[in-house]
């Protein structure tokens, strides 16, 4: 099929689909009615040692390799970022469609650091590939999908690659009789997850496990039931694997079993897993999406099929801790989840949330507003306490904070699914995501995206309102008196934002404030002039970097 395995085909409306960039103005006049974001972290918070204010990767989008389809996965090795999913050229970052294209297979390898196709990395798949992986010591990369040659020799669902070039490492060729979603590697053995039935002529359901060295198939058989396994994360100790997907049963039981589990990576043997007590995402129309690690805790993401009733409860994301896999916190986010990614700071979901009123974030808006980057704090702090009549609740549980960082990633339309951003995975300098939307911050970049930490960044996301939106109001309320107000701006990466009041062209005021695109209070300033006298004012909003906006001039005369 076309869409992304194992994910129904998403139902939304054109109108629906506005961009997040273009719903800020409808937010903007309901802004006394949200509540006041409880974090303040961004880019460059004022106390990035805060387990509430980490600092975030800028919402500037980096030049990159562009491609004609969607991306499904990415993994890297040092500098390169290896890409699979379902596209047949690359072509260099600001090219238009069809322009100085090069051809590349389902398969690709860029520049972490520079965003440009590495020219000597050509292997070729002639299907999708849905998951790669790198092995321990960065000598080989992984590839799953649903190809059946790579570099034009028969190769079923599953290869090992050279890292430097893309040819196939000789000697490891498994036979898979389905699709392979997900792969997770040790230095001894191989992992696979997906919706095959058969390794060969050896029964094996969806769940098989291979010798490194050799690709020979081990005894290692858990037994995933009733629907697919599209992800799979090791634990630091390489003790147990954490199994999630569409499946309703694992080795039997679905508590744990419901879409997530655990199992022994000796035996295969099930293991208590506490987190799917809470989150149960399994069926034709739910699922756990992604799983990752950050060595300390291990996070995921979900869909529900919301309008087929789906069998799940969650549509965010979540962290678990390893020590004894249980939650850790729950991002209530409404709107589907597909990938999350945690470096030393934050945590990075590429999804298409809807409304994060839940966690103190956005409301809801109509027509609905997706917005498809987001970022939260790694440790929780809040609870969650705002019941649902229509969703599940979690309430009482842990949530983390979401952190001001917004890019503007819009709707593709290679897999017919109205989504974005499919994947998202990086380092402690950079965020890359990859899917199938055609242009980040409202500019032309399609399939993939880059973005890096403030230091090696060129910080130029500033203030987004107009001037004529921040116009500063004058009233005299008595003789000798102007009272100035003003709606604060917003940054993409940036929460708190630096006024100056001019009047005259002297400044006679300046504060700090923090804002979001929902949540912009309005400041006030009473000015003394001598009565009957006219006076021009306007305010310039700076954020951290010097990105700066100003008001125009407006004018009044005191009484």
């Amino acid at each position: 099929m076309s869409y992304r395995p194992g994910r129904p085909r998403a139902r939304r409306s054109a109108a629906a689909r506005s961009s997040a960039a273009a719903i800020s103005a409808v937010l903007a006049a309901a802004l006394v009615l949200v509540q006041a974001p409880g974090a303040i972290a961004d880019s460059a918070p004022a106390d990035p040692a805060s387990p509430s204010s980490p600092v975030t990767v800028t919402a500037d989008s980096l030049p990159t390799v562009q491609i004609d389809g969607v991306v499904w996965q990415q993994a890297i090795i040092g500098d390169t970022v290896y890409a699979v999913g379902r596209f047949s050229t690359a072509r260099p970052a600001g090219a238009a469609a069809g322009s100085q294209t090069t051809p590349r297979n389902n398969i690709l390898a860029y520049s972490l650091s520079t965003g440009r196709l590495i020219t000597r990395f050509t292997a070729s798949l002639n299907a999708q590939g849905l998951a790669v992986t790198a092995s321990p010591d960065g000598t080989r990369l992984y590839v799953g999908g649903d190809f059946t040659q790579v570099n034009g020799q028969v190769s079923s669902r599953v290869v090992a690659l050279d890292p430097a070039n893309g040819a196939i490492i000789p000697g490891w060729s498994p036979g898979i009789s389905g699709q392979v979603r997900a792969i997770a590697a040790t230095p001894d053995t191989v992992y696979l997850g997906g919706s095959f039935n058969a390794v060969g002529s050896t029964s094996r359901s969806k769940l098989a496990a291979f010798r490194a060295s050799d690709g020979g198939l081990l005894a290692w058989q858990p037994r995933a039931a009733g629907g697919s396994v599209n992800a799979l994360v090791l634990a630091p100790d390489r003790s147990k694997l954490v199994v999630g997907g569409s499946f309703t049963a694992l080795n039997g039981s679905s508590q744990p079993g419901f879409g997530l589990g655990a199992v022994d990576t000796v035996n295969g043997g099930s293991l208590a897993t506490p987190v799917n007590d809470v989150v149960r995402n399994a069926g034709s129309d739910a699922a756990v999406t992604s799983l990752s690690s950050d060595g300390t805790s291990w996070y995921g993401t979900a869909f529900i099929n919301v309008s087929n009733k789906g069998t799940g409860n969650l549509e965010g994301s979540f962290a678990a801790n390893w020590s004894n896999l249980d939650i850790k916190w729950i991002d209530d986010c409404r709107g589907d989840s597909h990938s999350v990614f945690a470096n030393n700071t934050a945590v990075y979901k590429a999804g298409h949330s809807h409304d994060c009123g839940k966690i103190n974030g956005f409301p809801e808006t109509m027509p609905k507003s997706w917005h498809r980057a987001l970022a939260y704090s790694k440790a929780a702090t809040q609870t969650l306490t705002r019941p649902s009549t229509r969703f599940p609740s979690f309430l009482g549980k842990p949530a983390p904070a979401l952190l001001a960082w917004f890019p503007d990633m819009d709707t593709g339309t290679a897999t017919g699914q109205n989504q974005g951003p499919w994947v998202v995975t990086g380092n402690d300098q950079y965020v890359v995501m990859g899917g199938e939307f055609k242009n980040v911050n409202l500019s032309g970049q399609q399939g993939l995206s880059r973005f890096a930490i403030s230091a090696i960044a060129p910080n130029k996301e500033g203030p987004r309102s107009s001037s004529a939106a921040t116009n500063p109001v004058l009233t005299s309320p008595s003789a000798g008196k102007i009272n100035i107000s003003w709606q604060s701006n917003w940054d993409r990466d940036n929460s708190r934002l630096s006024y100056t009041l001019y009047r005259d062209g002297k400044v006679i005021n300046t504060r700090t404030m923090s804002s979001r695109f929902w949540y912009r209070p309005t400041a006030e300033y009473l000015d003394s002039v001598p009565p009957g006298t006219a006076h021009s004012y306007r305010v310039v909003v700076t954020d951290a970097f010097g990105n700066a906006k100003s008001s125009t001039s407006v004018s009044l005369t005191a009484k």
